[in-house]
């Protein structure tokens, strides 16, 4: 990591020693980040026991669509849990979007929830309620403390892969039997 690095468009993998529960065996879309501000990402591997129809349901909408209802809801971080993020390819307008990188957007308006209960919503989008955020430096510290690896996006593994299986898809993409690395970081 050289000074002035930015995560940006990256998965942070949590490292198999990361205990803490909010972590632990996630990983992580890195939406914002820069050195003197910190970090905001989105976890999108964690389900949460809940569904679209439920999400949909709190904001007065109702899905057109048995199939679109039942769509997992993910535990986006432990920060404002109440608040909805749509992680999606480009397509369409919504009134608060945020472009990750030219093929990841990030929406937090309800017309693009709206949209979803349609079958009109972007295409391949999921839902994380909360986010993980990091102070100006944290990541950095904690990136150095082998708490994560990180690697740039793979939008196969951000929307075509089940969210229980991307922990250990991480690792097989980088070629590592994660049941061979030791519990135990240093530094050289």
């Amino acid at each position: 990591m050289t000074e002035g690095t930015s995560f940006t468009n990256h998965l942070l993998v949590a490292m198999p020693s990361l205990a803490d529960p909010d972590f632990s065996q996630s990983v992580t879309l890195v939406c914002e980040h820069s050195v003197g501000k910190g970090a905001l990402g989105i976890v999108i591997n964690k389900p949460l026991p809940m569904t679209l129809d439920e999400v949909l349901s709190q904001m007065n909408l109702q899905a057109s669509d048995a199939a679109i209802g039942a769509r997992s809801v993910l535990r986006g971080g432990p920060v404002h849990r109440d608040r909805g993020f749509v992680v999606h390819r480009p397509g369409g307008e919504w009134d608060s979007s945020h472009s990750v990188s030219d093929g990841i957007r990030i929406t937090t308006s309800r017309d693009v929830l709206a949209a979803m209960a349609r079958g009109e919503g972007p295409p391949d989008a999921f839902i994380a309620l909360g986010y993980a955020g990091w102070e100006a430096g944290q990541l950095e510290r904690e990136m150095l403390e082998n708490a994560w690896m990180s690697l740039p996006v793979d939008e196969h593994i951000l929307f075509d892969l089940p969210f229980e299986e991307r922990w250990l898809a991480v690792w097989r993409r980088l070629g590592i039997d994660v049941g061979r690395i030791s519990p135990f970081s240093g530094h050289a």
